[in-house]
Order: structure tokens, then sequence, then C-alpha cells
């Protein structure tokens, strides 16, 4: 099979595709013909040998304690070394894929939207009613929060840039800011829930627009280890002492929580938003585009 590998080079690692063997699944595992797979800033940040961790395709073969799927299945979540024609996967990472969606918009619902539930409903305890701002709204994690944000009853502003205002409002939000016009963080508006998808403000801008006892979560971070490490030590620091609470958090993967994202997209609440299409081929070029950080939602590798 092809995979998409990344090998040492003089000026560090390179991604190829390679011919691999198909793997065998163990007994709690499903093989996956791989329909499509999304890229995550894990792919570049990481560069472990095999990239890929959101996947959605049809299961080849089954392990031996396997009950939930058999071959055929059209599934989709999440798992090591997905930008590849094959990929193994465990059953407990796994849900079926919603007929009303591609699998090219399948693959791109598991790391984002776990992450935009996780930290609108886990993290931020958001309730109908409450005001939340979303900073990154375009992106990958942003386009699922707003959607997720307004079937939870709240208020939404998004904040991206001139070309993906629309984009914002058509996915339910209430109010745009343009961020190449207006700096939310001098906005008069004042947000129970702030939720930071591009960590490019620093806590104390952001502080500004947070009501006394309003929440920051914080699921983009800076390139940089060294800010991302000041980043974490402050907010730890100012919520211990202040009202206002300042969380950064990595999503977990959960089988029970992919089923509620299946849920919202069955009832017409949540729709993967896809900004590119790159083949298997050219896995290196789609990484690159996500790496410069101006992707508009996702990104992702199709086999079709």
């Amino acid at each position: 099979m092809k995979a998409a590998v990344y090998t040492k080079a003089r000026l560090g690692k390179v991604l190829e595709l390679k011919d691999l063997e198909q793997p065998v699944p163990k007994d709690n595992e499903v093989v996956i013909r791989v329909r499509a797979a999304s890229v995550n800033p894990l792919d570049w940040r990481m560069k472990s040998q095999r990239p890929g961790v959101d996947v959605a395709g049809q299961v080849a073969a089954v392990g031996g304690t396997v009950t939930q799927f058999k071959p055929g299945d059209a599934v989709f979540g999440t798992c090591k070394g997905a930008f590849a024609e094959y990929a193994c996967a465990s059953e407990a990472k796994l849900v079926r894929k919603p007929e009303s969606v591609s699998f090219d918009q399948a693959a791109a619902v598991p790391i984002a939207g776990l992450t935009a539930l996780q930290g609108l409903r886990d993290k931020g305890h958001l309730q109908p009613g409450q005001k939340v701002l979303i900073n990154g709204a375009a992106g990958g994690i942003g386009t699922f929060a707003v959607q997720i944000a307004k079937s939870f009853g709240a208020n939404v502003t998004g904040v991206c840039s001139t070309k993906n205002v629309e984009l914002v409002r058509s996915l339910g939000a209430d109010r745009v800011i343009d961020y190449t016009r207006d700096d939310f963080t001098q906005d008069s508006e004042r947000y129970d829930l702030l939720l930071d998808n591009a960590g490019n403000r620093t806590l104390s801008a952001m502080r500004r627009v947070l009501s006394p006892s309003g929440k920051c979560v914080m699921a983009g971070a800076p390139k940089e280890l060294w800010a991302v490490f000041t980043r974490l030590l402050k907010a730890f620091a100012w919520s211990l002492f202040l009202r206002q609470k300042f969380t950064f958090f990595i999503a977990k993967m959960n089988r029970d929580d992919l089923t509620t994202l299946c849920g919202l997209i069955k009832a017409g609440k949540l729709t993967p938003v896809i900004d590119r299409l790159y083949p298997l081929a050219e896995s290196a070029g789609a990484i690159a585009y996500v790496e410069e950080g101006h992707a508009r939602a996702k990104v992702v590798i199709t086999f079709q």
C-alpha cells in the first residue's frame, strides 16, 4: 500500500510516499480502507514517522474481539498513520459515518470537532443565553465551535479575516468581527466565554473582554515552545487568584463525544466545512498549507 512517511534529510525531515505492507489488526482493532484523512497541527508539529490522525473509510478487516463493526461498514474516527491507503484503528475510537456526509466531510470532524465540543461544554461550561467569543472562527476548530455554540443556545461572536466574514456568518454567528479592521480585545462587549483557537493575543488583552467571572479556554497556542510554556504558567497563576479562569487544553478522544457530534450532524445542526482537497501524493503540500496558518476550515487528503 502507499503511505506518507517522514524520512530524515539533511535539513530535517521530509514527507515522502512509500510502499508499505498492509496492516494486520490486533484483536480490538479494525483495518480501514482509507477514503479520506484530514490535516491537523499535530501532523507538522510532532512529525512522527506516520502522519494522520483523523480518518474516514470503509472497514476492510476486523480483529478477533471486534463486535461493533464488520467489513464494508463506513466509519470515521481517529487512528495513527491515516495518510495511507489502509490504516489500523481501535474499535473504541471509531463510530459509524452518518449517511448525510461524505467521507471527506467525516474525516474533517474528529480532532477539530472534539476540541470545539469539549472546549465549549467541558472546559467553558457554556450555557444557553451566554455570550461566547470565538477567536479563529473560520479555522478548523472555529467552524465547528460556531455551530456547536449555536446548538447550545449561546449568543456567538466570531473573529476572522475579511474573506471569511460571510462564511462565519453563514455558520450561524450572531456577530462577526473582522480582525483586519477591528481588534476584538478592544471590544466594548463582555463575554462569558472566550474560545481562543489562534493563540495570537496575550492573556492580558483577552482578559479585557471577559465578564468578571468569564472563562478563557485556549485550544490554540503560539508556535514557539517558550511562548507556550510562559502562557501556561501565567494562565495557571491567574486562575488561582482571579475570578476569571484561563484554561489550556488538548482534546481527548471520546467515542461518546464522537457520537454526540454525529447526532448534531444528523439533526442538521453541524456541517463540516472543507477548504481544500489534496491527493495522497500531495500530503506534504497539504501539511505545508495548514502550517502557514491561514487555512479556511479543514484541509483533507482524499483517496476517492
